[in-house]
Parts: C-alpha cells; sequence; structure tokens
C-alpha cells in the first residue's frame, strides 16, 4: 500500500521556521520525482519545490525567493521542505507528492504563520 505521511507543520510567528518531512512507503522511491505543494484557502494547489531523483531541485521562485529547500533521503525515503523566514501569506496545507510511474499525494500538514 502507497503512503506518503506529511509532519512537520504547525503554527510559526512570521519569520520563522519550520521543516516539513514526508515519509513514503509501498513503491520505489529512489526512482521517483518528490515534490512539495500548498493550498491556501480559497486557492488553487501550487508547486513550491520539486527534486528528482538524482537530486536536481527546481522552486517556484516567486513562492520560495531562496527562503526553502527541498532535500531527500533516499536510504530513508524521505523529502523535506526546509522553511525559513515564513510569512503569514505561506499560510496553507502543504502536500507531499510523488510522480513517476504513478502519482502519489499525502493528506498534507497545516502550516500556518501568524504572531
Amino acid at each position: 500500500q502507497v503512503q506518503l505521511v506529511e509532519s512537520g507543520g504547525g503554527l510559526v510567528q512570521p519569520g520563522g521556521s519550520l521543516r516539513l518531512s514526508c515519509e513514503a512507503s509501498g513503491f520505489i522511491f529512489s526512482t521517483y520525482v518528490m515534490a512539495w505543494y500548498r493550498q491556501a484557502p480559497g486557492k488553487q494547489r501550487e508547486l513550491v519545490a520539486r527534486i528528482t531523483n538524482g537530486g536536481v531541485t527546481t522552486y517556484k521562485v516567486s513562492v520560495v525567493k531562496d527562503r526553502f529547500t527541498i532535500s531527500r533521503d533516499n536510504t530513508h525515503n524521505r523529502v523535506y521542505l526546509q522553511m525559513n523566514s515564513l510569512k503569514p501569506e505561506d499560510t496553507a496545507v502543504y502536500y507531499c507528492n510523488a510522480a513517476g510511474k504513478s502519482l502519489y499525494w499525502g493528506q498534507g500538514t497545516q502550516v500556518t504563520v501568524s504572531s
């Protein structure tokens, strides 16, 4: 059974940091492109960052602007999103995504940036 389980979300003050984690199981993790998406209330889901199975990263610059870093651990089947200098507009549900032979989504983790 395929699972993508996100963790690490929560409430943080503006300027703070969070590290999201996604643990994958049920498929060959090292062969999949992994990504983080987010969806704010009333808005469409959008790509935040993507990392290939070889570790090449791409970011949605308008979103990230050098504040976020995506990484992966193929040994432990995990992908991470380090988020720094968080802003209220980063408030959203963050989803882990796996793209390869099939497409998988996690259930999401809430990130709220508020004072």
